[in-house]
């Protein structure tokens, strides 16, 4: 589908979600990585999206959909299949995803213009299909999506190989009704409270400030402070970020009222104040942790900004979960749960798929016991467990 019909998104339900809960999955969104020029040729994503149409225009269907040449910005680690793959002498590159990119968050892949555009959804699937012949891509990989996204596209699936379930761990915070930081502290154990207190007491200590912004508080001055530091990230590791600044103004034009912008500010540094940013969406339900940077020194300082201030800005308004971006069990002992992920995925290679297929078997299992283990470490009173 090209950038021109990105607004057909907006006028689609994802799923069964209300319109005011997809900031991810919206036009604004997914344009934003096009026109920035994250995406091209140069960065191995190449949009092709797929929408059906009902005969009569009433109803239409959309599936977000990418031919990548590498498994980079995708957050389901799939190397060791490629790395079989080409030792068994196939080609796995180039394979199509079903994904938000750079965005490990889950949530509706598919769009219907109302619920009975259900209907279009095998119609879609052929398309998929077809187009996966038509780019010799080796697989088709379906990530990080909700529930009822993947029981539409498993129950319509049209090929004989059946779509494999792939399953990880993330860590989200969850709004039990708390009043404010202060409450949801009080339903933690005494060691773990006090261990949360104390590092928001070494920002006070080190003279550390911070700000929550969002809507029209969020200026160019900030966009481009908010940018240096998340790309100072990258730099420290010797990369390059996958983000540019164009695509944060994309988003401060276009979603500036789903963004939450938290300024870390050190007033002895009279020159220089600003010391990290940390950049947030959200929607009516959710707080989405994307992306951070700050200068090294200030102890803590990261806890503080990306989570500390998440879980507060939550609570104030409402919102019933924060998901902060995956992978890290330092979140565990800060009130993150484990919840269990999933995506799905179709190997066109019949041995490589059911090598695959018995490789998740033994995978799910040891992410099962995880999850188990991981529970317990969480730092709720038991009663709240």
């Amino acid at each position: 589908m090209p950038a021109a019909n990105y607004d057909l998104i907006d006028q689609l339900q994802p799923t069964t979600l209300p319109v005011e809960q997809q900031t991810l999955f919206s036009a604004a969104f997914l344009e934003a990585f096009e026109s920035s020029g994250c995406l091209n040729p140069q960065s191995g994503w190449l949009t092709q999206h797929l929408t059906a149409r009902s005969l009569n225009g009433a109803q239409e269907a959309f599936l977000p959909l990418y031919l990548k040449q590498h498994s980079y910005g995708e957050y389901v680690f799939d190397w060791l299949w490629a790395d079989a793959s080409e030792r068994a002498g196939l080609r796995y590159y180039p394979k199509l995803i079903s994904a938000i990119p750079y965005t490990p968050c889950p949530g509706p892949r598919l769009g219907l213009s109302e619920p009975d555009a259900a209907s279009l959804v095998p119609a879609l699937l052929e398309q998929l299909l077809d187009h996966i012949d038509q780019q010799q891509a080796s697989s088709w990989h379906l990530l990080f999506a909700d529930r009822q996204s993947r029981e539409l596209i498993q129950q319509h699936w049209p090929a004989p190989q059946t779509l494999l379930e792939r399953f990880d761990c993330q860590y989200h915070w969850f709004n039990r009704d708390y009043t404010s930081f202060d409450d949801f502290l009080a339903q933690l154990r005494s060691q773990k409270r006090k261990s949360l207190k104390r590092e928001r007491r070494k920002i006070e200590q080190q003279g550390l400030n911070l700000h929550r912004l969002s809507g029209a508080q969020i200026s160019d001055k900030l966009i481009d402070a908010f940018y240096d530091f998340y790309a100072l990230t990258y730099h420290q590791r010797g990369r390059q970020p996958y983000l540019n600044r164009r695509f944060f103004e994309h988003l401060r034009q276009r979603l500036a009222d789903k963004m939450l912008l938290v300024a870390a500010v050190d007033d002895s540094r009279t020159n220089s104040p600003l010391v990290g940013c940390a950049l947030f969406l959200f929607d009516q339900n959710t707080l989405y942790g994307r992306w951070w940077g700050g200068l090294p020194g200030y102890d803590c300082l990261h806890f503080e900004a990306c989570y500390y201030q998440g879980i507060e800005f939550a609570i104030e308004r409402g919102l019933q979960r924060f998901d902060p971006g995956t992978q890290g069990e330092h979140k565990l002992i800060r009130g993150f749960e484990p919840i269990r992920t999933c995506s799905l995925h179709w190997l066109r290679h019949p041995g490589l798929h059911q090598g695959v297929e018995r490789w998740l078997a033994q995978e799910r299992r040891q992410v099962e016991a995880y999850i188990e283990q991981a529970r317990g470490l969480l730092p709720y009173r038991q009663s709240n467990c």
